[in-house]
C-alpha cells in the first residue's frame, strides 16, 4: 500500500469520521458542526504510519488536524499534551498552526515494540482527541521513492545542508532576523510551481450559513478583517527555505513562512506578541529532499524587568 493511500487512510478517512455529525440524514444534509470555524474549534492528532529504521528501531509518524481556520493554538506539553506510554515529552509541538499539518514529527520505538500502542493525547477547552500508533502492517510507510521511477537526476541528488545564524534572545518590540545560509547540489531542476488545490480549498472563508429549515446558529466566530484570511500557498520555485514556530507561549508572525533561497542564502524575520522561549524550527527543501534545524530564542520584555 502507498504511502498517500496511507496518508489519506490515516488522516482523509479519518477526519471525514471525525466529521461525521451524529445523527446526520441520510440524504447528507449538512448539520451544524459540519460548518467551518474561525477559533473555537480543538486539535485532532493523526498516526500518519510507521517505518522500520536500520538499526532495527521503529519510527512511529504523526501530524495533526487543527479545526480552525484562523485560531492558532498552544497547548505546552503536560497532562494536556502528552504521549504515553512513557515520558509525556517526546518531541511533539506544543503550538499548532491551522488546518491539517503532515508529516510533523516522528517517535522511536524499540525493537521489541511487538504490538503494544504509542498514543498522542491533545486536550483544548476539555475536549481530548487522540491518536493511536500501533506496527500494522498495512501501516508500514515506503521509502521515499517507493512506487516511483528513479531518474538518474534523483540517483544523483543529494540533501541540502544548512545553518542557521538567528540571535538567541531579543526584545519583544523588535524584530528578529533568521538567516539561514544552504549548500545544495542544484538538483533537481527547478521547475513551474503548482497551487494545491486542496491545500486552496482549506484556506477557502468559513461558511457559516444555516440551511433554509434551519434557525439561525449561534456560532462564536468572528468576522475576520481582510487581509488576515489565510490564502492558497504560492510555491516557490526550486530551494526554499519554511519556518515555523514549534514550541512557546504564543505564535509568531513570519513575513514569508517560506522563502527562496539566492545565492546560498535564505533571509525572514519572526515577530513575536509575547514574551517567552521559543523553540523555531527551519526546514530547507530541495522539492525532494531536506534538511531540518531548530533553534532557541528567548524573548524579553523590558517593560516588565
Amino acid at each position: 500500500m502507498s504511502y498517500l493511500l496511507r496518508s489519506l487512510l490515516s488522516g482523509g478517512v479519518l477526519l471525514l469520521v471525525l466529521a461525521a455529525p451524529r445523527g446526520a440524514s441520510a440524504q447528507g444534509n449538512p448539520q451544524p458542526n459540519s460548518f467551518k470555524f474561525n477559533v473555537g474549534q480543538g486539535v485532532q492528532p493523526i498516526f500518519e504510519g510507521w517505518a522500520k529504521n536500520p538499526d532495527g528501531t521503529f519510527s512511529m509518524h504523526f501530524g495533526y488536524l487543527n479545526r480552525n481556520y484562523v485560531e492558532t493554538l498552544v497547548v505546552p506539553v503536560g497532562p494536556d499534551n502528552k504521549i504515553e506510554p512513557g515520558v509525556a515529552d517526546r518531541g511533539q509541538p506544543t503550538v499548532f498552526n491551522t488546518r491539517i499539518q503532515r508529516k510533523q514529527f516522528s517517535v522511536t520505538v524499540p525493537k521489541d515494540w511487538g504490538k503494544k500502542e504509542l498514543v498522542w493525547s491533545v486536550t483544548v477547552r476539555g475536549t481530548t482527541e487522540k491518536a493511536v500508533a500501533w506496527l500494522q502492517p498495512e501501516w508500514e510507510i515506503d521509502p521515499i521513492y517507493a512506487g516511483k521511477t528513479r531518474t538518474a537526476e534523483s540517483l544523483k541528488n543529494t540533501a541540502p545542508k544548512m545553518s542557521l545564524d538567528v540571535p538567541s534572545t531579543i526584545a519583544l518590540s523588535n524584530a528578529l532576523t533568521l538567516t539561514v545560509t544552504v549548500q545544495d547540489d542544484g538538483l533537481p531542476v527547478p521547475r513551474k510551481p503548482r497551487q494545491s488545490t486542496a491545500a486552496a480549498a482549506q484556506a477557502q472563508p468559513p461558511t457559516l450559513k444555516p440551511l433554509p429549515d434551519q434557525p439561525e446558529i449561534p456560532v462564536n466566530v468572528p468576522s475576520v478583517a481582510s487581509g488576515t484570511r489565510p490564502r492558497g500557498p504560492q510555491t516557490p520555485q526550486g530551494l526554499v527555505v519554511n519556518w515555523i514556530v514549534w514550541r512557546g507561549p504564543a505564535a509568531v508572525a513570519f513575513d514569508a513562512a517560506t522563502t527562496t533561497v539566492k545565492e546560498g542564502k535564505a533571509v525572514a524575520t519572526a515577530t513575536f506578541t509575547k514574551p517567552g522561549t521559543y523553540l523555531l524550527r527551519a526546514k530547507a527543501n530541495d522539492g525532494e529532499l531536506t534538511d531540518e534545524k531548530d533553534v532557541n530564542v528567548t524573548v524579553n520584555d523590558p517593560s516588565q524587568r
